[in-house]
């Protein structure tokens, strides 16, 4: 039978929060854990849906807004976060976009990448250290099989331009970048001996709302087919997502994913991804623009683990600064 939801342990007394769980994967991936006893917090740009999403859900939940396509609002979610809660145990960042309607987002970023990638390297620099010294804590970061097609260097140039913004590409080079920051954030966490770990996972092919953008005229048929031939629901989809963030057998570094018809559909498994996903240079690279572009740095400051300070009181507008013990690239 594989892994499924009953093989989820007690959670009991854990702290969750999950990006764009409002719908979807995202709130199939909060349905389970505050089933299984967890507090997690929906973190959703559109509050009234997630209200009403955590009504649907049997446990312990609350709402925070959260619009990744705002720095701003990425830093004010942090500090919200912050005053409520000491601690994290497990941030899954789930929200993404595919051919989204708005060009660019507030930061002047192409959405995809300011969306899917930039946006949750700022969030997880903004909490990080409230989860560096909680044993067993994880960052689960939602990748794609698409990170296969994500053609062309990921640098200052590709996350403003527009150029083919509503291609495949430009999505795929979002879960690219996904990938690559999973990675690299797992290397960081080992050099500094930190207890959090970093896993990576993609759901296979499910009709969510995630496909309910504007592709291009190309991909509709091929997006149409290979929901009928490869798609699974939204039950089954969640899967790697709940492994990677629960099964106390995967560890740091892992990529989780279906296991049948090319990673569409199946029992979640080890993946295995792309050459250019496995680039320790390009991770450090990417690593490097992303703190250029956001303003978050991941410090490599011990002390900072345990200060009391707020995020306003280190990180006052525009500047976005992070507080975890984190160790360069050696």
């Amino acid at each position: 039978m594989g892994w499924t939801t009953a093989h989820v342990p007690d959670q009991s007394g854990r702290i969750a929060l999950v990006t764009g769980a409002s719908a979807g994967i995202g709130f199939e991936t909060a349905r389970v854990l505050a089933a299984r006893g967890a507090h997690v917090v929906l973190a959703c740009r559109d509050t009234e849906r997630g209200r009403a999403a955590a009504e649907r859900i049997d446990g312990s939940t609350e709402v925070v807004p959260l619009d990744l396509a705002s720095l701003a609002s990425v830093r004010q979610a942090a500090g919200i976060v912050r005053e409520r809660h000491r601690r994290l145990d497990l941030l899954v960042n789930n929200a993404g976009v595919m051919f989204p309607s708005y060009r660019r987002t507030e930061d002047g970023f192409e959405a995809h990448l300011g969306v899917n990638h930039l946006g949750h390297f700022a969030l997880t620099g903004l909490l990080i250290d409230l989860m560096t010294s909680v044993p067993g804590s994880r960052v689960v970061t939602v990748a794609s099989l698409a990170h296969r097609v994500g053609f062309g260097r990921l640098d200052e140039v590709a996350a403003r331009s527009l150029t083919g913004r509503r291609s495949m590409t430009a999505y795929g080079r979002s879960k690219l970048a996904n990938l690559l920051f999973a990675r690299e954030l797992q290397h960081r966490l080992a050099v500094a001996g930190a207890a959090t770990v970093s896993v990576a996972a993609h759901p296979g092919l499910s009709p969510t709302g995630l496909w309910q953008g504007d592709p291009p005229s190309l991909a509709r048929p091929l997006a149409a087919a290979g929901m009928r031939w490869l798609a699974q629901p939204v039950e089954a989809a969640v899967l790697p997502s709940l492994r990677a963030a629960v099964d106390p057998a995967v560890h740091g570094g892992a990529y989780l994913g279906p296991s049948e018809r090319f990673g569409g559909r199946g029992t979640p498994e080890l993946a295995r991804s792309s050459r250019a996903a496995r680039s320790g240079a390009e991770q450090g690279r990417l690593w490097t623009l992303s703190e250029n572009l956001t303003g978050v740095r991941y410090v490599c400051a011990p002390s900072l683990l345990e200060a009391p300070a707020s995020v306003a009181e280190v990180a006052p507008a525009p500047a976005i600064v992070a507080c975890p013990v984190m160790g360069g690239r050696i």
